[in-house]
């Protein structure tokens, strides 16, 4: 692949373009999937034929070499590809069934509390992205791997940084030397941390999932201290900014439809299906990139071995043909059949826990915030085209009610779903 795209794919990394990249999604679903004349990627942006490409055995997750990726990756769930990730998907798996997840509810519920209670003490205004979107996955994985509180910002920090490394050359020239040093020294630091944290583990194991993980066995076979390490620091780096985007979009979509914030205060068990919404309406991964093994064809377009393929799902989650009225938000659509978490072998690990964050998060945001009001002015976003959401997010209110959180927890919680 080359860094030269034509101009409606180089569009994709406008900054222009992050408010509302839909209209251009849209077109660039209708013309795929095709091959870019000027980088030979070819583009998929319909629903059938994303999910195709997502659940073939002829496309490869393994992006090394590639030219797709910016930045060098480690081998991970995310672009390993069978025997290696069904056995690294197999073990971790063992950590986050849904039985597990749903037993952390009590506790991501009253990270929730804390965290609107200090909102509550700052006055009426308060930026919703570092006062409660990101502080909430970061608690929560953290102590879900057993990270002490006192290390969370430091966290916080190294995944940031690292998000840097989802994003394909759509954007413009290379990362600055900055960038690229802040990226070495998040993983570095992830590296160094968690070795001693495995190292207390083995000899004191905790009720947390790092204590799952290193205890994992199948048949005799378990994770490698380097497997730990880069799990532990994927689902830290994924489970953060995802989750973070998910609830971020969920409450920018809530604020801008207030018919649909007033429907959510009023039925809190209608938070699930919200979250179901915000993944297919406005999902923080918006594309992923696979690379062609061996060649196919796919609609009209014959795609060689070792062709780059450009899977745009924010695209397909509005695809008219599978989504009816899809550019419009609607939490009782009822409709989970997007592709938010993506499909196929590389479906999200985290996906029951995003999923559970995410709907406790929107009715709390629901029934606590009393007359929220957006500061259209104050809006910015991350500058990555992969990973979608706020990076500044100016909230207004009259009152914060923590009561009533509390109140509707039950009630939104009731459609849970164990193992």
């Amino acid at each position: 692949m080359t860094t030269s795209l034509s101009p409606d794919l180089a569009r994709l990394a406008d900054p222009a373009v992050r408010p509302d990249p839909y209209p251009l999604l849209r077109t660039l679903r209708e013309a795929s999937p095709y091959t870019d004349p000027a980088s030979g990627i070819v583009v998929v942006g319909r629903r059938s034929d994303c999910e195709t490409v997502l659940r073939s055995p002829k496309v490869s997750s393994d992006r090394q070499g590639s030219g797709v990726t910016k930045v060098p990756q480690m081998p991970n769930l995310m672009n390993l590809d069978a025997p290696d990730h069904t056995r690294l998907r197999r073990l971790a798996g063992k950590a986050f069934k849904p039985r597990l997840i749903q037993q952390w509810r009590p506790r991501i519920e009253e990270i929730v509390r804390e965290l609107l209670t200090e909102i509550a003490a700052g006055g009426g205004t308060t930026d919703i992205v570092s006062a409660f979107a990101y502080p909430l996955p970061v608690r929560v994985i953290c102590e879900m791997l057993g990270v002490p509180r006192e290390d969370h910002p430091v966290f916080e920090k190294w995944a940031r940084s690292i998000a840097y490394t989802v994003d394909p050359q759509l954007v413009p020239g290379e990362l600055s030397t900055e960038v690229v040093q802040e990226v070495e020294e998040a993983r570095a630091g992830f590296v160094g941390y968690f070795g001693r944290l495995i190292a207390e583990r083995k000899q004191t194991p905790r009720a947390d999932v790092l204590s799952e993980l290193i205890s994992a066995e199948e048949q005799g076979d378990q994770l490698t201290e380097r497997e730990l390490i880069i799990t532990c620091t994927l689902l830290l780096v994924a489970g953060h900014e995802t989750t973070a985007n998910l609830i971020l979009n969920g409450i920018l979509g809530l604020l801008r439809h207030p018919e649909q914030l007033r429907l959510l205060r009023e039925r809190p068990e209608l938070a699930e299906a919200a979250v179901e919404e915000v993944l297919r309406y406005d999902a923080p991964a918006q594309m992923i990139t696979r690379i062609a093994r061996e060649p196919f064809t796919i609609g009209d377009t014959h795609v060689a071995a070792g062709t780059p393929l450009l899977v745009l799902l924010a695209a397909a989650n509005r695809d008219p043909e599978v989504h009816e009225d899809p550019d419009t938000f609607d939490i009782t659509r009822g409709d989970p059949g997007h592709l938010g978490f993506a499909a196929g072998p590389h479906f999200c690990l985290g996906s029951v826990l995003a999923r559970l964050e995410g709907g406790i998060a929107l009715n709390a945001f629901a029934q606590a915030f009393v007359e929220p009001r957006l500061d259209d002015e104050s809006l910015r976003y991350r500058p990555h085209v992969s990973v979608r959401g706020p990076d500044r997010m100016q909230v207004s209110y009259a009152e914060i009610r923590i009561d009533a959180v509390r109140a509707a927890g039950t009630a939104a919680g009731s459609g849970a779903s164990g193992e």
